[in-house]
């Protein structure tokens, strides 16, 4: 497509999706497949099944002659499988796509679910970045999140995972957690912060149909907190991290100068990527697929091929995409790689139309950049792309 704002045309990055918990959080969504306490991956055949199935499947997927630059293991608890698991599927990127020596390689992790031999075996093969699941430092709120962790496996988790010389470790917390108030937010951020990490995730509640969450409670109602509470503990989060000497890099991200997630800006930018696994998504050749959510279905359509049935992304959708993305990002987006793209016509119009959100002092033009101010654009980022959906979708 002439008109898509990708920078980079040829994917250079991979998300690998591990679906497997030992028990399925309150607030989750994701397709997983909860094994309980059973043994780690490298007994248990329903994970070594599974890796055959990724394997299979990035053996079929048609290499764009690009080697990976980041790799990203996501889940589900990628830290479920065996060293020698994680190894296979690695070894089959490789020889599929090539991946890049000192190339970005994450995977999120959850605390009690790895030792010291685990974590070390995972760094041998290249993983050098973390992002291990915190979400709280309160012991009643991991416990009304669904939470399989205690805090002390936290602080032994960061431990290991130095022992081990892993150079990027992010946290991940979540704010407006059922009877989560504001000065627990603000004891789990100065914890945060203590650890150092060299990355913060920051995630509001999102309460979503057919999870626990979505049956015990209703949005904006007790004991969830108000929405003047999440937006107070938003703002809490920008000035501690800031303050900390943490960049807010991106609408729910925060990093130490040059630790920015390397991956996860290919999905911002608008850039493609291969996506592998059960539910995982790609953007390849201007099309946006998603793998099967189920587990049965995911298997019959690797043993069918990994057929990709679906058309180009209409130029309209992916300038709606391009603003969702690109908005997300302090810095925004290039006004006139926009009018490349997509016409000077169209920027023009969505100028126009985003007129009283100037006034709002919600979006800002900065050195020919369009972009939300922060934290009050970012605070309200889903009214603007609400409206601007609505207006040209």
């Amino acid at each position: 497509m002439d008109k898509k704002l990708n920078f980079d045309s040829l994917p250079s990055s991979a998300y690998v999706h591990i679906p497997f918990c030992r028990r399925r959080c309150f607030y989750c969504d994701f397709p997983i497949y909860v094994v309980g306490d059973r043994a780690r991956g490298e007994t248990s055949g329903t994970i070594s099944q599974y890796v055959e199935l990724l394997i299979q499947e990035i053996g079929i997927t048609q290499s764009f002659g690009q080697p990976l630059k980041t790799i990203f293991f996501g889940g589900g608890t990628p830290s479920l499988l065996a060293i020698d698991q994680l190894q296979q599927i690695l070894a089959a990127l490789d020889r599929r796509f090539g991946i890049l020596p000192g190339a970005e390689i994450s995977m999120e992790i959850d605390p009690g679910t790895f030792d010291l031999a685990h974590i070390a075996g995972y760094r041998r093969l290249g993983v050098n970045r973390v992002s291990l699941g915190v979400q709280a430092f309160q012991a009643e709120l991991l416990k009304v999140a669904g939470r399989s962790h205690t805090i002390a496996d936290i602080f032994a988790a960061v431990e290991l995972v130095r022992k081990v010389e892993i150079p990027e470790l992010s946290l991940d917390l979540i704010s407006g957690l059922p009877h989560q108030s504001l000065g627990d937010w603000q004891d789990s951020l100065t914890k945060a912060i203590a650890i150092a990490p060299t990355h913060i995730s920051i995630y509001d509640l999102t309460i979503e149909p057919g999870t626990a969450f979505g049956r015990y409670y209703q949005p904006g109602a007790s004991p969830l907190p108000t929405d003047e509470t999440t937006v107070q503990m938003y703002q809490m989060a920008q000035q501690a991290l800031t303050s900390a000497g943490y960049e807010h890099y991106e609408i729910s991200n925060y990093a130490q100068s040059g630790h920015q997630c390397q991956h996860n800006r290919v999905y911002w930018e608008n850039r493609p990527y291969y996506g592998f696994g059960m539910g995982a998504a790609s953007y390849i050749d201007g099309k946006r697929f998603t793998r099967p959510r189920k587990t049965k279905e995911y298997y019959q359509w690797v043993e069918a091929g990994c057929v990709v049935d679906c058309e180009v992304t209409p130029v309209n959708e992916v300038l709606l995409e391009t603003f969702m993305l690109g908005l997300r990002l302090p810095e925004g987006m290039s006004l006139a790689a926009l009018a490349v793209a997509f016409g000077n016509e169209k920027v023009e119009q969505i100028y126009q139309f985003l007129q009283p959100y100037f006034d709002k002092g919600w979006v800002e033009i900065v050195d020919g950049r369009l972009r939300l101010s922060d934290p009050q654009g970012f605070l309200f980022s889903n009214v603007v792309l609400a409206e601007l959906f609505a207006e040209f979708g």
